[in-house]
């Protein structure tokens, strides 16, 4: 516990010096806001809450994972990841601690979202929980993309086009059927069914962005264990 309050404090720290990162998690919102006011609340023909949703899915797709990414790499490449991993802590601490703020961030951002948008109170819970699983799904896989790259660098080159696939594939799957069944079994493509259409089927999209998050988890904790075996061996 001590381990994850200590990653959790540090990790904190770092994404207030980079304004860079803060800047991420207010724009979606920010924009979602500004063309909620200006353009669907002044066109009939506009679903009220159509940029809430769209930039709720870029948000969760595309501002997460390269964040995620670039923190672990960037803690490979100051070999902090190699004297926590020395000094005993766990995947799921280390995971706890360092995405930790950044799950915050998103939490907070969620509700921002929801706060925007026109909800009744059952669809205000849905959006939430799903912007929320999927969050974390983001988090996780940009985690493991991030221990699994040499530095920061080949983290940004490596995530942005998984954030790019797992950000606009929804939209793109609502133009073509057969993109829309491959896509799928993506948590991307089921948070946007449900905050696109909130009879859908819920339970059906809560176990697919879960199994995500256990796939994602594995990677990660393969990776890291990996990661640990090279740096004993040095």
């Amino acid at each position: 516990m001590r381990s994850t309050k200590a990653i959790f404090i540090k990790q904190a720290k770092d994404i207030f010096r980079n304004p860079m990162i803060l800047i991420e998690f207010i724009i979606f919102p920010a924009v979602a806001l500004i063309m909620t006011e200006l353009i669907a609340k002044t066109n009939d023909a506009i679903p009220p809450n159509m940029f809430v949703t769209m930039m709720a899915s870029i948000f969760t797709g595309m501002a997460l994972i390269p964040t995620m990414a670039g923190i672990i790499a960037e803690d490979t490449e100051r070999q902090s990841l190699r004297f926590l991993v020395m000094a005993g802590v766990k995947p799921h601490q280390y995971l706890l601690g360092a995405g930790g703020f950044v799950l915050l961030a998103g939490i907070i951002g969620s509700g921002v979202f929801t706060l925007i948008g026109s909800f009744t109170a059952e669809e205000a819970l849905k959006f939430l929980t799903v912007m929320i699983l999927s969050a974390a799904a983001s988090i996780i896989l940009g985690a493991a993309v991030g221990i699994l790259s040499k530095n920061q660098q080949s983290a940004m080159a490596a995530s942005m086009p998984l954030a790019v696939i797992f950000g606009f594939t929804p939209m793109i799957a609502s133009f073509n059927e057969t993109i829309e069944k491959a896509a799928s079994v993506l948590y991307t493509q089921q948070m946007n069914v449900i905050v696109n259409d909130f009879s859908a089927n819920f339970p059906l999209a809560i176990a697919v962005i879960a199994a995500n998050i256990a796939v994602f988890s594995v990677v990660f904790a393969v990776a890291y264990r990996k990661k640990w075996m090279r740096t004993s061996a040095r």
